[in-house]
């Protein structure tokens, strides 16, 4: 009752709290020089118990994943997929491009939902909301595109790698909430994780990335991912789940970008350029916008 009291009191702090310890991960991610497999299978490897313990001590979630129907076996299975695909494009992306860029580029995540939304779904969305949208979308093409060094010194591969990761979170959110809401919360995000250190696992054997032989700051670093970025970030937003409103985690989570730029500033020393802070400013009002718009089309 307690703990309940608690979360209920301080939970739009905790998802605030949530929000920085995920925009860490980019700033963290540059000052690690390993290769992005073994970033991404180290801090798994270190977080995934922290997940799965919980769930495999409680006998009914232990039931609940034995009676697993294909239907929600595979649906976190390729969920799992999707989240490899957008940690991988993540953690290369920023070793090539400033975290500022890529955390506008892949804050676009909204318009693959969108896209799956009136595709797929066919679910009417508020006019409103997809301008709010094609706005942050223009304005993402904008600084992805409009220095021509970019094509010569690498940034553009980061830069379309963070759109991708945008995009494969997009469908990771898309496709997993299929399931989520038929699923208890702690054995799906246990599922998704291990799903995604599975292919880690595999991609790091194909591509023969070594787990040793590392920096000792390339280890820290990912001790830091895996708390502060996959335990932290996540484990807070399931505890305040049910305790805020959607919006407000919408809202905040289209914060990233912004968040993302003063971490990057504090850990990794980067300065983002004059249009790389009006591109960000553009991106989170539009999103701001579209969360709010698309939150009235449901009323």
């Amino acid at each position: 009752m307690e703990k309940n009291n608690f979360l209920a009191k301080y939970a739009k702090i905790l998802v605030i709290v949530a929000v920085f310890c995920g925009s860490a991960s980019g700033p963290i991610a540059t000052i690690i020089s390993s290769p992005a497999l073994m970033i991404g299978f180290g801090r798994l490897t270190i977080a995934l118990p922290f997940f799965a313990i919980p769930v495999l001590r409680n006998p009914e979630k232990r039931q609940m994943l034995k009676e697993l129907d294909k239907e929600k076996f595979f649906v976190t299975l390729a969920t799992g997929i999707f989240l490899f695909l957008h940690f991988y494009c993540w953690f290369t992306a920023v070793k090539y491009t400033n975290v500022s860029a890529a955390a506008v580029l892949a804050s676009f995540h909204p318009l693959v939902v969108l896209a799956l939304t009136i595709f797929v779904y066919k679910k009417k969305v508020p006019g409103k909301a997809i301008i709010a949208i094609v706005i942050a979308l223009a304005a993402g093409a904008y600084l992805m595109c409009s220095d021509i060094s970019a094509f010569n010194d690498g940034r553009m591969i980061g830069n379309v790698l963070a759109l991708l990761a945008g995009i494969f979170m997009g469908i990771y959110f898309a496709v997993g909430g299929r399931v989520r809401s038929k699923m208890d919360g702690q054995a799906y995000v246990m599922l998704i994780f291990f799903w995604c250190w599975v292919c880690f696992g595999i991609a790091c054997l194909v591509t023969g990335t070594r787990l040793t032989g590392y920096a000792a700051t390339d280890y820290l670093g990912i001790v830091a991912l895996a708390f502060v970025c996959q335990i932290g970030a996540h484990a807070l937003f399931n505890l305040c789940m049910g305790h805020v409103d959607p919006l407000y985690v919408s809202a905040w989570e289209s914060m990233d970008p912004v968040t993302s730029t003063i971490l990057a500033v504090i850990i990794a020393s980067q300065i983002p350029s004059l249009k790389e802070v009006i591109c960000c400013v553009i991106v989170v009002l539009a999103l701001l916008a579209y969360s709010r718009f698309e939150s009235q089309g449901d009323e």
